[in-house]
């Protein structure tokens, strides 16, 4: 199992709260499990443990302490955090500065009306965006993809036509894990990611969990289809501008264009520095929205209430609670004691030691963001914390804390301790080259100009090798373009950072006659380009 995945599992399990429910099975093949059906008879409610008096206020009492350590241990440049309870909100703050390298700028400290970039928390928005699609009976989160993308296809004919938007939105669809992602690093938009997906093979399908961004795309991408308009104006039509969150959206371009906005910032030599700009509108649903977390608070308040915000009906009660209960399991306990995790669709789902249903979800950007809520319905209470950095488990750590807070009136983990390793796991350089010395003495490349050209490859496409200035330059798709450096006879190697290559990353480029192999593409045998 690669570094990142391994990691993103054990993350799954640790921010879906171990949960341990059950789903209804399936009427029919074609008809995949959801919860809430009708007819169905719901268990009796088993009380959870008591909450401790006066918990929330004590917990958001604790707030500042807690936001204030992580930031001095973690190094981070900003974060803003908001807890939504009864209805209100009742905490909203921001921590540090939105760019580092203005540190003394008055106007540069994080607010709670400050931007930032949610990254996958996009995803537990878009779900409700489609939960509302489904109940004003414009889809439902059984219709099949095909039926409102005719061009869509998976490797697999016959899972073809029955994959639903249900069985995208909750990562059941059979495709490997992040399929899609390192096209979307190349420059390739949406349509032309999601029509690669049929170049993957697939798992079994809906057994199979793997967390894909594009695969949750295409879902959401359905119903906006179905609604007869792009993705970013459903969400503000039918989410945004009714629970007036002035400040979300999901096109990259607005965020770039807000005036308080939380800039990027990716972690390079021992400090974050604003280097990259991540722009998430190819997986948009998945990962491309932004918000402030005051405007996240209107979300929240919807969601503690079942889909209504200040006596308005949002999104139809019925159509949301498939969304926020268990879908697929995500997690399988590893021991009998153990609770497993679940996914619903775009949040993971799980039940805490004090018996309580939590639902949550994580976001994170190599190149900069790193995000989580947290909703413990039964204390009516849900927390999000934003920050501008790459990923170190500082949001999530604060969530849990507070969880813990609220459910025992003390922390009981070592949550930073337990998401860092996680995140370090996630942020390893990726290469076989990684931290090796270059031979003393090299076998001499051939003459330079007998390497160039361009060599051809029917998934990632063209690959264009020249000579300039001496020296070997590789570029493929719009995005990549970098030197080549020589290691040893035909071998030569170029490092890049991308959304899902972290800062260290090597790859070698293998020259044999008229063959190139690219190492870092080369993952599941596609990395071969001919001239």
């Amino acid at each position: 199992m690669k570094p990142r995945v391994a990691a993103l599992a054990m993350l799954t399990v640790l921010v879906a709260g171990c949960g341990a429910d059950t789903t209804p099975s399936s009427p029919s093949s074609s008809s995949p499990p959801t919860a809430g059906q009708a007819g169905d008879t719901p268990p009796p409610l088993v009380p959870a443990m008591p909450l401790p008096g006066n918990a929330v206020d004590a917990a958001v009492g604790r707030l500042d302490e807690l936001a204030g350590d992580l930031m001095r241990k973690s190094g981070i440049p900003g974060m803003a955090v908001a807890v939504v309870h009864g209805g209100k909100t009742v905490y909203a703050k921001g921590f540090g500065v939105k760019n580092a390298t203005l540190p003394d700028d008055p106007g540069n400290r994080v607010d709670p009306d400050t931007v930032f970039q949610l990254a996958s928390v996009s995803k537990s928005l878009a779900a409700t965006v489609v939960a509302h699609q489904v109940g004003v009976k414009s889809v439902d989160w059984n219709t099949p993809i095909v039926a409102k993308l005719p061009w869509f296809a998976l490797s697999d004919p016959a899972v073809t036509p029955m994959v639903t938007i249900g069985d995208m939105m909750s990562h059941r669809s059979g495709l490997p894990d992040h399929a899609g992602d390192q096209l979307e690093d190349l420059g390739y938009d949406r349509r032309q990611v999601l029509e690669k997906l049929r170049e993957y093979p697939l798992d079994p399908f809906r057994i199979s969990y793997a967390y894909t961004n594009f695969g949750f795309t295409a879902g959401a991408e359905t119903a906006a289809v179905a609604a007869g308009k792009p993705w970013e104006n459903l969400a503000a039509d039918v989410l945004f501008t009714p629970l007036g969150m002035t400040t979300a959206s999901y096109r990259y371009a607005d965020f770039a264009l807000r005036p308080d906005r939380a800039v990027g910032h990716i972690h390079v030599d021992g400090s974050y520095q604003p280097r990259y700009i991540r722009n998430a509108d190819a997986e948009g649903p998945a990962g491309g929205a932004s918000a402030s977390v005051q405007d996240m608070t209107h979300w929240l308040a919807m969601m503690l209430a079942d889909g209504s915000y200040q006596g308005k009906q949002i999104v139809d009660r019925a159509a949301l609670l498939p969304a926020v209960t268990p879908q697929i399991v995500s997690s399988p306990a590893t021991e009998p004691a153990m609770r497993s995790g679940f996914y619903g669709f775009g949040f993971n789902v799980g039940t805490t030691s004090a018996a309580r249903t939590e639902v949550s979800h994580s976001g994170a950007f190599e190149l900069g963001a790193g995000t989580n809520v947290l909703i413990l319905p039964s204390a009516d209470v849900a927390i999000v914390a934003l920050t501008n950095a790459t990923p170190i488990g500082v949001p999530e750590t604060l969530t849990a804390e507070f969880a813990d807070l609220v459910q025992f009136g003390e922390i009981r983990q070592d949550w930073y301790g337990l998401y860092r390793k996680a995140f370090e796991e996630m942020d390893a350089p990726v290469g076989s080259l990684v931290g090796k010395t270059p031979p003393s003495e090299p076998a001499p490349p051939a003459p330079l100009q007998t390497y160039a050209g361009t060599y051809r490859n029917g998934f990632w496409g063209a690959a264009t090798v020249s000579e300039v200035n001496g020296a070997l330059r590789l570029r493929l798709g719009t995005t990549l373009d970098v030197e080549l450096r020589h290691w040893d006879g035909n071998v030569f190697t170029f490092a890049f950072v991308t959304e899902n290559a972290p800062p260290g990353t090597v790859s070698t480029a293998t020259f044999d006659g008229d063959k190139l192999t690219l190492e870092y593409y080369d993952e599941d045998g596609r990395g071969v380009f001919l001239r």
